[in-house]
């Protein structure tokens, strides 16, 4: 098994910059991005939505958002609907369309599952002991995506 590397962990940070400027036509910006050590540090807000990843790969790709912050998305898609059901939808989407674009990136060789989320955080059994974090801001809002997949060799 192998880490990605630092081109590759660049298609998730232009996949997440690149949905909110096609959606809002006002990108989101990288605060940060690091190596989680384990230790509670990664944020994690009211919504998550997490994408499996298998085939030649192996692992999650997990977003999580404020409410405040989804409900600004589905404002900006022209949805009333702000249910707590459609809250989750989005963040769903939102993790499934990052995983698309990565899939774009790498090919078939990736495989992607249909959303699982949840309200707060979303249990996962991570495959690399430290994944990767990247830190969103968009508007005044924070998110964090959480890629923790290796390459199966």
């Amino acid at each position: 098994m192998s880490d990605l590397n630092e081109t590759e962990i660049k298609v998730f940070i232009d996949a997440v910059t690149n949905y909110f400027n096609q959606l809002t036509q006002e990108a989101a910006v990288v605060r940060g991005a690091f190596l989680d050590d384990n230790s509670g540090t990664v944020p994690v807000y009211d919504y998550s939505g997490q994408i499996a990843i298998s085939g030649q790969f192996r692992g999650t790709i997990t977003v999580s958002a404020p409410r405040a912050m989804i409900r600004h998305l589905l404002l900006a898609l022209n949805e009333s609907d702000q249910s707590d059901a459609n809250l989750r939808d989005t963040v769903g989407e939102l993790a499934n369309t990052l995983a698309g674009n990565a899939r774009k990136h790498f090919g078939g060789e990736m495989e992607i599952s249909v959303p699982k989320t949840a309200a707060g955080a979303i249990g996962h059994s991570g495959s690399r002991k430290r994944p990767y974090v990247i830190m969103v801001s968009w508007k005044t809002y924070s998110a964090s995506l959480v890629v923790d997949i290796e390459r199966l060799d």
